[in-house]
């Protein structure tokens, strides 16, 4: 994602002289990419197994593809609007601070600045706002300060007013905008003893105007390398951990037992693999696959999710701050008394 080392050759401004292997490690690089999904979804399937080889290939066999690449969407949505800014913010500051350093045929970083336009960070920015909760977004708004500041002085280097206004003026106002609105939430947080909370709350703002022009040429390539190292090294371990929680397959309650008999029957608890004419086949909560004819399902329930219980008790004008805006505009099944079945007790007599 650096630059190339120090004891290869030096590249010229037109590439003619860059480095061997410098364009290759780009393009294996944009080739393992897509990769990455593919082991999130294997993973996930080894550990929903419970790492036994056999459950996992019947998982493979029946659960949908579709499901999958839902499921890995829904989880890791704000994982594409964070890698656009932070590389975008990067490549912006190596241009910026080191113009002679900035070769796109040596470094990732330059290529993906250099290649992506402003529409696609408008649309991070837009899709962030829906997909992060609201003790992310003062990170966003510094994130987007700083590429719009770093992007105006690329652009119009000998627009002084422009600049001032685009690097002092408008990282001011919008800091002092977000400390009114979020100034009763920082104080909330601090009382309740919540100092993440806090210090998302509160320190992004203030970071805003901080990083809006050029830092020292001779520094700018290693702090811009070693950042995207530290980005590309944490993104995978936080996106994995993510989605190994992620459900894939819908929870069910099934009542098993003889149809003619009056005796009570037993409760199976799980997730439903697939459903055909002769078998209802479960993953239940031990791991073990269940094959349960069909002729023996009393009754079955969908067990929704539960709602995570809430860390903080933050609230920025009612606003919780582990909700994102996403999932606080759009309406929502309204609260139910949660089915005795999807606790394993089987219902009583009518």
């Amino acid at each position: 994602m650096g630059e190339a080392g120090p004891g290869g050759p030096t590249a010229r401004s037109d590439g003619r002289d860059r480095p061997a292997g410098a364009r290759p490690a780009q393009q294996w690089l944009l080739t393992l990419l897509p990769t990455f999904p593919v082991l999130l979804l294997v993973l996930r399937l080894w550990q929903l197994s419970r790492q036994d080889m056999s459950t996992m290939l019947l998982l493979v066999q029946y659960v949908s593809p579709l499901g999958l690449l839902s499921a890995l969407l829904i989880a890791l949505v704000w994982a594409f609007p964070l890698g656009v800014l932070v590389l975008g913010v990067l490549g912006s500051l190596l241009r910026v601070s080191a113009p002679e350093r900035f070769n796109p045929e040596r470094s990732l970083v330059a290529a993906a600045v250099t290649r992506t336009p402003g529409w696609v960070y408008a649309a991070a920015v837009a899709l962030a706002a829906l997909t992060w909760q609201l003790r992310f977004l003062p990170m966003l708004l510094m994130l987007a300060v700083w590429l719009m500041a770093l992007r105006t002085r690329h652009l119009y280097p000998d627009g002084r007013v422009r600049a001032r206004v685009f690097c002092v003026v408008l990282p001011v106002l919008a800091a002092a905008g977000a400390y009114l609105v979020l100034g009763p939430a920082i104080a909330a947080a601090v009382r309740a003893g919540e100092a993440v909370t806090a210090l998302l709350l509160a320190v992004p703002p203030a970071a805003g105007p901080a990083l809006t022009g050029p830092i020292p040429a001779r520094a700018a390539p290693a702090v811009t390398q070693v950042a995207a190292y530290l980005v590309a090294v944490v993104a995978p371990l936080v996106m994995g951990a993510v989605f190994l929680r992620a459900p894939i397959l819908p929870g069910a309650a099934i009542e098993v037992g003889d149809p003619a008999a009056s005796t009570s029957g037993e409760m199976v608890l799980g997730q439903v693999i697939t459903v055909n004419d002769r078998m209802t086949i479960v993953l239940d909560r031990r791991g073990t696959v269940r094959f349960v004819p069909n002729e023996r399902v009393r009754g079955q329930v969908l067990c929704t999710e539960t709602a995570a219980i809430p860390f903080s008790a933050v609230r920025v004008h009612g606003w919780p701050v582990e909700e994102t805006a996403l999932n606080w505009v759009m309406p929502r099944r309204p609260p139910a008394d949660p089915d005795p079945r999807c606790a394993g007790r089987l219902p009583g007599p009518a």
